[in-house]
């Protein structure tokens, strides 16, 4: 079976890098983003199933009512530890190829999520599409679910196609301007800003007071 799952941050520690906005700005626009994701992943055609992982109540319940499964994972307790567990649930469950996604890439389409799902070209393997800057990851793809571990944070696309290595799997690349543009800084906003598109997290910047530029 196939998955995608969403790794989403609790609202209350998102986007601590955007010091400009408030705290309560902050948490509106992570769940703007991941209501985007969210949408995104349950509109694919390539998944039998939608999960999302979290210590967040809003963003499960907001799970809940798309149609995804929710995975509590109770206390934060770090982004790879949480995809792990969620990771060993669904291979529970019976998901043999799991497409993970980062709940703060708001871009991200069906479509994109079904293109990765289409490069994976072998039983075994992964399937990585970069960030902007090609340093880190922001959709991995695994088959199976647990091939290799995730290892996301600095330099994450280096470590994951270390890890392919490690173990012997091939490992594709997939650039998507979409999923590349993850949501960190002010200069992230004003990029996504310009790029127009009609979204959750369009909305809730046009709410906030702030001068980006």
């Amino acid at each position: 079976m196939r998955a995608v799952l969403i790794a989403a941050k609790e609202l209350a520690f998102a986007k601590t890098r955007l010091g400009r906005l408030a705290q309560r700005e902050r948490e509106l626009l992570a769940q703007a983003m991941f209501r985007d994701v969210l949408e995104a992943a349950t509109n694919s055609r390539s998944a039998g199933m939608v999960a999302v992982v979290s210590s967040d109540r809003t963003l499960l319940e907001l799970a809940r009512r798309a149609g995804a499964m929710p995975i509590d994972e109770r206390y934060p307790r770090g982004l790879n530890a949480a995809v792990a567990m969620a990771t060993a649930k669904l291979r529970a469950l019976g998901v043999t190829t799991l497409c993970t996604l980062l709940s703060d890439t708001p871009l991200v389409t069906a479509a994109d999520i079904e293109a990765v799902f289409a490069a994976l070209r072998t039983e075994r393997g992964a399937v990585l599409a970069p960030s902007r800057d090609t340093r880190g990851t922001n959709i991995i793809l695994r088959q199976p679910a647990d091939v290799i571990p995730t290892r996301f944070g600095k330099r994450s696309l280096a470590l994951h196609r270390l890890e392919c290595d490690r173990v012997g799997v091939p490992c594709d690349l997939l650039h998507l301007p979409g999923p590349a543009m993850d949501l960190d800084e002010v200069a992230d906003l004003i990029d996504f800003i310009g790029v127009g598109k009609t979204s959750h997290t369009l909305s809730q910047l046009a709410r906030f007071e702030l001068a980006l530029s």
